[in-house]
């Protein structure tokens, strides 16, 4: 561990996480018609590659979303694991309660930020059961744009840390027959650190994300586990009305253009 790690962790709590993730399950399942992980979900050879180091999950970053999901996927799929992230250190300046959920800040430009990014992500990483969640883009993104292009550092970052498990995560955040988009996410192939270049790391999330597109483009939710349901419908007078008939027609009231997803 280093100085700066020392003070992220030691400013995390437990109780914070559990708070936050209770929070953004909620605002997920408000604001999107469900939370899908595509299948299989994790890579099976996650379980055995990573018993005893830490994880690196870096994603495309396609919107403001992304550290909500990351916070709700890192209690679903990794609960007995500390989770960590980085975020603009302007932004976090007006929401320090978010460094009690692992949260720490970074100047996103120049030299001293990239410093203390790995000064702090290689203190975090040194402990196995911890783990890191970067939008290894860096900026905003279409999910859709090629070549995926990832900023240097995390390369240089497992370099560091050559024991650790590089994970990719494609996200998107497409409509598809209701109201509210839903939130897709697909889990890559894990590659040790000692593994990865640039090129290894950019291939690697190019293919789950291509793989998260031809999901998303199909439609089926058989593709995918539902970790959050939300609602569906369009409400208001025009839900009224289909609620009306279907009370005439004597059958239950299904809010789901598609009766089919679920």
């Amino acid at each position: 561990m280093t100085p700066a790690a020392d003070a992220v962790a030691a400013r995390r709590s437990a109780l914070a996480v559990a708070f936050f993730t209770w929070v953004m399950q909620r605002q997920m399942a408000a604001s999107f018609h469900a939370l899908r992980l595509a299948r299989p979900g994790l890579d099976p050879s996650l379980a055995g590659l990573a018993a005893d180091r830490p994880i690196v999950v870096y994603s495309n970053h396609p919107a403001w979303w992304d550290p909500a999901l990351f916070i709700v996927l890192a209690q679903r799929l990794f609960a007995a694991r500390e989770s960590y992230g980085p975020m603009d250190a302007a932004a976090l300046s007006q929401y320090r309660i978010l460094e009690r959920a692992g949260i720490f800040g970074i100047e996103t430009e120049g030299y001293r930020g990239a410093a203390r990014f790995m000064r702090v992500a290689t203190g975090l990483l040194d402990a196995p059961q911890r783990m890191l969640w970067i939008t290894a883009q860096g900026e905003f993104a279409d999910p859709r744009d090629r070549p995926v292009a990832l900023r240097p550092g995390l390369a240089r970052l497992l370099a560091r840390v050559p024991e650790a498990v590089a994970l990719p995560l494609a996200v998107e955040y497409p409509f598809w027959s209701e109201k509210k988009p839903e939130a897709l996410c697909r889990f890559g192939a894990p590659r040790l650190g000692a593994e990865a270049t640039d090129k290894t790391l950019t291939t690697d999330l190019a293919t789950c994300m291509n793989a998260l597109a031809e999901d998303a483009i199909a439609r089926e939710p058989s593709r995918f586990d539902t970790l959050i349901a939300g609602g569906a419908g369009v409400g208001g007078i025009y839900d009224l009305g289909r609620r009306i008939k279907a009370a005439l027609a004597g059958r239950a009231f299904d809010a789901r253009h598609d009766r089919d997803a679920s």
